[in-house]
């Protein structure tokens, strides 16, 4: 029983969503279980451009470090926030959602280039979670019951507790910028006064990507659910303007 309901979840999530966290649960399984090292997968400016390792700059963005805590933490995010991007402002645009992954991945790459990072992964969560929030400004969240805060403010709380715990905040500073440069880029630029549309993505994603079919019995995942979702709720609308809004 349990397994038919991970298997209906499972197949539930959106392509794209379902493809990343499937490989970056795969590439994880892999390195727990010896198949691989973590030194064959990092990132390694001398081994991609000298050696022609290409495959380091995809397996970069995969692996959140061996299964526990960490690993956790970050999987869950990444799967709920890229989960909710693609069926919220992407929904019926997985072409647009795939750029904007090549988009981010890009940049990190080149801003890995001048700083001392192996692993991209958690960055390019801390962007998915960006451009979410920053696309859902009127919804209220609740951090481990400690503190209430409208969606914007989110990735400054993930940051703060990051410097808490004694995490680096550069992994978080790189995500929270290339987030910014696509939020700003896509949403608020061409909406200015002689802007125009920046981001343009390729016909052949469009081509290949844009005409599939919504699934059957497609059921998109709750934006707040009463499961495990690190601390983060959404309390019922306090007026009439946020309901409205939401």
């Amino acid at each position: 029983m349990a397994a038919q309901t991970f298997q209906q979840e499972y197949m539930q999530m959106p392509p794209i969503t379902r493809a990343y966290t499937t490989a970056c649960v795969l590439t994880t399984l892999a390195v727990q279980l010896d198949i691989i090292s973590p030194f064959q997968i990092y990132f390694n400016p001398d081994l991609i451009f000298r050696q022609f390792q290409i495959w380091r700059i995809v397996t970069s963005f995969l692996y959140f470090g061996q299964i526990g805590f960490n690993f956790l933490f970050n999987m869950i995010f990444a799967y709920r926030y890229c989960r909710m991007l693609e069926e919220g402002s992407f929904r019926g645009k997985p072409a647009d959602f795939l750029f904007m992954f090549m988009f981010g991945g890009f940049f990190m790459v080149i801003m890995a280039l001048f700083v001392n990072l192996v692993f991209l992964g958690s960055a390019f969560t801390m962007m998915l979670v960006y451009v979410w929030s920053r696309r859902n400004p009127y919804i209220r969240l609740n951090f481990f019951g400690l503190m209430n805060f409208q969606a914007p403010f989110l990735p400054w709380v993930l940051l703060g507790f990051s410097l808490l715990i004694g995490n680096s905040v550069i992994i978080d500073m790189m995500g929270i910028a290339i987030g910014h440069i696509y939020f700003f880029l896509e949403d608020v630029f061409p909406r200015q006064q002689g802007g125009f549309k920046v981001l343009k993505t390729p016909r052949f994603l469009k081509t290949l990507l844009d005409d599939v079919p919504d699934q059957e019995n497609y059921n998109p995942l709750p934006e707040v659910g009463e499961g495990f979702n690190r601390g983060l709720r959404r309390p019922p609308p306090q007026n009439q303007e946020d309901q409205a809004e939401q």
